[in-house]
Order: C-alpha cells, then structure tokens, then sequence
C-alpha cells in the first residue's frame, strides 16, 4: 500500500491514465483503487464521487497544458502564436510515446463521453476548454497588435482550438502519427498571416529545426 501522504495524488494521476487510455466509463472505482494502490476509504475521503475525481483529473491536465504553453517564451508574437501548435503537438506527442499511439485529447474523449449526460462534468470541461482558448486569444491578439494577422484574432483562436480538436480526433481514429497533429496546426495558422509576418518570423529561424 502506497504512502497516504500522496494517496490523492496517486488516485488523480492512476485515474488520468485509465480515463484517457480506456474511458471515464467503463474503469469502476475498484480497479482505480488498485491502480492507485490506496483502499476504498481513502479514495472516498477525497473523492465524494467519480464525477469529483474527473474535475480533478481534468484540472491536473489543463495545468499541464498551462506549463506545456508556458514554455515558449519570446519576444516575437508570429513564433509565440507558431508555438501554440508546436505545444499542443508536444502534448500528443508525449502519450504517442507513453501509450504506443494517439489517444485522444483528454477533454475532447471526456466531452464526447459525459457531455450529454452530466452537466455538472459538462460544465467543468467547458471551463479548460474556455481557459485553453484564451491561452491560444493571448497570442492570436499579440500578433494582430504586431499587424501579423489577416483574420479576427478571437476567432482564429476558436478556430485553432477546432482544428486542435479534429486533428486529435482523426489521429486517434485513423492511427495517424501524432506529428500530424502540429502539421495541421501550423498549417491553419500560416494560412492566416499576412505574408510579410510569416517572411518576417522565418527570418528570425521560425520553423527551423522543426
């Protein structure tokens, strides 16, 4: 039996697993609690419900998203907007490698298992999907200040997030690898800069080494 100091911790991430490499579902508390290696007390002193412990799970992944893109800091706004799918990419990239294939985005497989059927979870994913958006507006907006962007920078913001999802989608349906996923993004985004932003970045080394 694992430490109880880090029983919580160990039921978020053992659950963040399953959910994503199988489905919110279909894994029934026993096998969450032998995954997590804690009893069933424990993993009710914490977790009320299953509908309590995928909020936390879903918080542990939009903090992962936050760092994810926190990581490319830089001066200019076409390569900051460039590395949102350079980020999103890395994240499919890393369960690619963890799993053997594309599973999914996690709020995009919990959305299209609970969404109809339990508001209180539908609610709670709406919210990572609104804050992931604003992460994305941030950039959209500092390269449209910067005269970059030939489109509306909220709704190309939407439209990144739309792309993201599809693309995530049709990896993981098709058995695509995940570098399809950035390619697409990348494509999205370059298709709504003004030349003279794209040429700009690529002098900088934007998209080299890629």
């Amino acid at each position: 039996m694992g430490r109880p100091s880090d029983a919580r911790e160990r039921i978020v991430r053992a659950a963040a697993k399953l959910f994503l490499t199988r489905s919110y579902q279909i894994v029934g508390v026993t096998e969450l609690c032998a995954a997590a290696d804690v009893r069933k007390g424990s993993f009710y002193h914490y977790f009320p419900s299953k509908a309590d412990l995928v909020k936390a799970v879903i918080d542990l992944h939009i903090e992962a998203l936050d760092a994810r893109l926190s990581e490319h800091r830089t001066d200019d706004p076409v390569q900051r907007l460039r590395a949102t799918a350079e980020a999103i990419g890395a994240i499919q990239a890393r369960f690619e490698q963890r799993f053997g294939r594309v599973v999914g985005c996690p709020f995009g497989n919990l959305a299209a298992e609970v969404a109809t059927t339990d508001d209180e979870i539908r609610e709670h994913l709406a919210g990572a999907f609104q804050r992931w958006e604003r992460r994305i507006a941030e950039a959209c907006h500092r390269a449209a200040a910067e005269g970059a962007l030939r489109t509306d920078p909220d709704r190309l913001a939407k439209l990144i997030l739309g792309q993201a999802q599809g693309a995530i989608l049709l990896a993981k349906a098709t058995g695509s690898p995940a570098s399809e996923v950035p390619a697409a993004l990348r494509e999205l985004i370059d298709a709504h800069l003004h030349l003279d932003g794209r040429q700009g970045a690529e002098h900088q080394g934007v998209g080299h080494g890629r």
